[in-house]
């Protein structure tokens, strides 16, 4: 078997100006805000009242003492009194107000965090880690998607359940497959289960014509080729969106899915968010020019969207990034997640058109007038044993979307889980927290459901 290695030509993160914009604009803003403070229009939260306060009554003393640095004694170091308060500046420091002194004391905290999300992305563009894993083998392949076979990496004598996993359309498979000795595969085949991993690939000439009834059929040939292979129903796992078509498809072959798994899958596309969910279906007319010019929703443009469910999530992870050793385990592990973020896959057109008008905007899935080869896609029909896994921590998928769908399937056992959505592959505790739960509902799928 191949060893894949990855070349160090690092992009992103994704979309680049986009991250920065957010970053800069937020700042700035911050910057503006504090310019409020001269006629008391600042409203603090609650939480940081008592913070406000404490720099209030020390920018105070500074002011009627600009010689003397407040004391730090018995602050915690992240209250005290920034050092640029005490550097030079053009106005001498006596002739400067309260609200002069906490509009420099913002700004030089900006500086300062943009200052490390910076250096944090140059660290990352830099880093020398690359991934690099035995590759399994190949079973099956159709278009630009293959179905990764990863019986070699089975362990045991006793074969258990074999298992097909389908991730989403829009982030490369091998999430599931992230690194040689944290990965979501292996371990279940290290259990030993036949696991197979459904790669869909960027999409080709054919891909680009599709829409999500045409990937759902090609689930179901892919399933139909592990259950041939294991001569056996055969288990059917589905992340995020793939947890959507892992059901679709199952539901026109039940003969040959005899157990369901459905981690961070959304359903009810209008819960939590659904002023967010009709913001993205209104953002359809503007995407169509590229969509018609290429065929696709281009890779950016997805990362852009993603982007906005936290347009600050660059930040606060590159500035943790770089204080972090870049040699350990940790530093390595947040290279190669991000490494698989930024190695995106565009999205069909009309598979794109589908899920932004009909799942977000209409939430036709919820509403069941979701329909595939004429047929609605009704969970309540799937009458085999399921297990719906739903991340606490989801930015993604908001867990009540999640929960929606348990809900309407008949044997059903939900859990949830201390995890947010890409923690269920990528987070230290995922092996305890949700790939356990799976191989225990795995050795005996019927024995976990309520009955």
């Amino acid at each position: 078997m191949a060893t894949k290695t990855k070349p160090h030509q690092r992009l992103g993160p994704r979309p680049l100006p986009i991250h920065l914009m957010a970053a800069s604009g937020y700042y700035m803003s911050l910057i503006a805000a504090s310019l409020t403070l001269k006629n008391g229009s600042i409203i603090w939260s609650p939480d940081l009242k008592p913070r406000a306060q404490d720099l209030m009554e020390r920018l105070e003393a500074l002011a009627r003492h600009p010689h003397r640095k407040p004391s730090p004694k018995n602050q915690p170091q992240k209250n005290r009194t920034p050092k640029s308060l005490h550097a030079d500046t053009a106005a001498p420091l006596q002739e400067r107000s309260i609200d002069v002194l906490f509009t420099q004391a913002v700004e030089a905290e900006a500086r300062k965090r943009l200052g490390a999300m910076l250096k944090g992305i140059n660290i990352y563009r830099h880093h020398p880690y690359h991934r690099s894993v035995s590759e399994p083998d190949i079973l099956w392949q159709e278009g630009t998607s293959q179905l990764l076979d990863y019986r070699p990496f089975r362990t045991g004598s006793e074969s258990h359940r074999p298992v097909i996993l389908i991730p989403s359309l829009v982030n490369r498979a091998y999430i599931m497959d992230l690194q040689q000795d944290h990965s979501f595969a292996r371990h279940l085949a290290q259990a030993g289960h036949s696991v197979f991993l459904l790669d869909w690939g960027a999409p080709g000439s054919i891909e680009q014509t599709f829409d999500l009834g045409d990937y759902i059929a090609r689930t179901r040939r892919a399933i139909d080729a592990c259950a041939a292979e294991c001569d056996t129903p055969i288990a059917a796992i589905g992340y995020c969106m793939g947890g959507v078509l892992a059901l679709a498809a199952s539901l026109g072959i039940q003969d040959r899915v005899d157990a369901l798994i459905l981690m961070a899958t959304p359903w009810d596309f209008h819960a939590e968010r659904p002023d967010q969910a009709k913001a993205l279906a209104a953002l359809l007319p503007g995407l169509e020019p590229g969509m018609t010019q290429s065929g696709e929703l281009a890779v950016d443009v997805l990362q852009g969207l993603f982007a906005g469910l936290d347009p600050m999530l660059a930040v606060r992870k590159f500035i943790t990034f770089a204080q972090r050793d870049p040699d350990g385990a940790a530093a390595h592990a947040f290279v190669a997640l991000e490494d698989w973020l930024n190695d995106g896959v565009a999205l069909a057109a009309p598979v794109a058109r589908n899920c932004i008008t009909g799942w977000y905007g209409k939430n036709s899935t919820e509403q069941g007038t979701w329909r595939v080869d004429g047929l609605p896609v009704d969970p309540s029909q799937w009458s085999k044993p399921t297990l719906v896994l739903i991340p606490a921590a989801d930015r993604i998928v908001p867990p009540a979307s999640a929960h929606a769908l348990a809900a309407k399937i008949p044997q059903c056992l939900e859990l949830t889980l201390p995890v947010g959505h890409i923690g269920m592959m990528t987070a230290r505790n995922a092996q305890t927290e949700v790939w356990g739960p799976v191989l225990k509902f795995l050795s005996d799928p019927k024995g976990s459901v309520p009955q």
